[in-house]
């Protein structure tokens, strides 16, 4: 009984120092000054019904009407209407891709966010949600779709991106959307006007915002082996109309021109929020997430902004806007630099690979690992007709993923890239913070010193 408390006494003893030494864990939003983000019409809302935001928001906007921000800023009731929304639930909204009210929305993160940055930067913070979801089911998919795990030689001559066109047809919304898009930007209107670039694009848009993105992905995304079967993922926009003109305009300009417009703008800033290249990642992505940036890409489809495939090689994938960095003059450097984000991006390629071959992190790059931005091929392949009688008949195989190991609880082997899976779910972002807490780091623990040892030998020699 005398030894049974005194074990007792030892580990509460112990326990004490362990949570004496222990750091205590962030918890909450308010260490860090962080406000749960609302939409910014819920925002606009919730500003409307308080008279000092709302009269400031006013001010504000008259400001911004036809000023540039130096002689905004150097107007005291400019700067003090500007002082008083960053503390409001504006300052912190955001914006939900495809929500009803999207375009609004944007507008009123504009109307905040075009008075608080320094002119014309080079890369802007996105209006949207964070994307936080990784290895998703769109991978899992995606290993099905093409053919991971199944006869190679099978795979080798399967065309995935006429399956992906087939597996479209096949759900009713996919294939309404498409056949719309394909027909709006096959329309010819006259012998010098091949198609109605405005009309085309808007319809590119409803297909990509409003199809679920495992049709989507799928289309645009899929891999080849060989020159047909790229051809097909090239022409997935119909880039004739879409994507193409006469001629090539500076990149620079065509940004200018993008930022002009709140939607194109958004979605441009998204882009650069999701598919910036890091090499601080496993992936060259920012958080490792392949899913953001696909969807960042995607979402920029159907403006002036769009990117695609610059030829149709099956394995040396280059994507990029339709410009060219000729007469930049002094701004050379600015705009190769934009256009590499596209042309020579590791996070971009990755994920694009990563989709199309079903895989999702799978290797630890040693540093900046960049391809040479290919020159367009000079053979001109017909356009493949886009055959929307087809059936499909899909893969039965299915990768493994970190995730879907987890969830089954099935043993996995310890090797470099799943412990990085499983560091990755046992890592917690404090909300609007870059700082990243892991539950095992910091100080160590304290330990039983010799101190409390000799104090329990006492108290044993005692209790004898």
């Amino acid at each position: 009984m005398i030894l049974a408390n005194a074990f007792c006494l030892f580990f509460f003893l112990d326990e004490t120092l362990r949570s004496l030494a222990s750091p205590s864990s962030p918890q909450g939003p308010e260490l860090h000054g962080w406000r749960p983000p609302v939409d910014c019409v819920r925002a606009n809302e919730l500003c409307a019904a308080e008279s000092n935001c709302s009269s400031r928001y006013r001010t504000l906007r008259q400001c911004l009407a036809g000023r540039d921000r130096n002689t905004m800023l150097a107007n005291k009731e400019c700067q003090a209407a500007l002082e008083v929304l960053q503390e409001s639930p504006l300052y912190d909204c955001r914006c939900k891709r495809g929500m009803k009210k999207e375009l609004q929305c944007l507008q009123i993160y504009w109307s905040i966010h075009l008075g608080l940055t320094e002119g014309e930067e080079f890369y802007e913070a996105s209006p949207y949600e964070p994307v936080t979801s990784r290895l998703s089911d769109i991978f899992r998919l995606a290993s099905i779709f093409s053919g991971t795990g199944a006869d190679p030689m099978v795979s080798a001559k399967s065309n995935h991106c006429l399956d992906a066109a087939k597996a479209c047809n096949l759900n009713d919304n996919c294939k309404k959307l498409r056949s719309s898009y394909i027909s709006i930007c096959n329309r010819e209107i006259s012998p010098t006007e091949r198609c109605n670039r405005r009309k085309c694009h808007k319809a590119l848009r409803q297909f990509f915002d409003r199809v679920p993105s495992e049709y989507t992905y799928r289309m645009l995304f899929c891999s080849c082996q060989d020159q047909a079967c790229a051809e097909r993922r090239r022409q997935t926009i119909l880039p004739s109309c879409s994507y193409e003109d006469k001629e090539k305009p500076n990149c620079l300009d065509l940004r200018t021109l993008c930022r002009t417009d709140h939607l194109c703008r958004s979605r441009l800033a998204d882009f650069h929020a999701n598919c910036r290249a890091s090499y601080r990642t496993l992936t060259s992505c920012p958080a490792d997430n392949y899913q953001a940036c696909l969807g960042s890409y995607a979402g920029m489809i159907g403006f002036d902004m769009t990117p695609n495939y610059v030829d149709s090689s099956p394995t040396g994938i280059v994507v990029s806007p339709w410009c060219s960095c000729r007469g930049s003059g002094n701004m050379e450097e600015e705009c190769e630099k934009f256009l590499r984000d596209f042309t020579e991006n590791p996070c971009l390629r990755n994920a694009i690979q990563a989709f199309g071959n079903g895989t999702d992190v799978n290797v630890s790059p040693k540093g900046p690992i960049f391809q040479a931005t290919q020159v367009p091929r000079v053979e001109k392949t017909p356009s493949l007709p886009d055959d929307l009688s087809d059936s499909t008949s899909l893969g039965t195989s299915v990768i493994t993923t970190c995730t879907s190991v987890q969830e089954q609880g099935l043993k996995v082997n310890n090797s470099k890239e799943l412990s990085l899976c499983f560091t990755e779910l046992t890592t917690n972002i404090s909300p609007g913070s870059k700082k990243v807490f892991k539950p095992n780091s910091g100080p160590s623990r304290a330990r039983p010193s010799a101190a409390l040892t000799a104090l329990l030998l006492l108290m044993l020699a005692l209790a004898l």
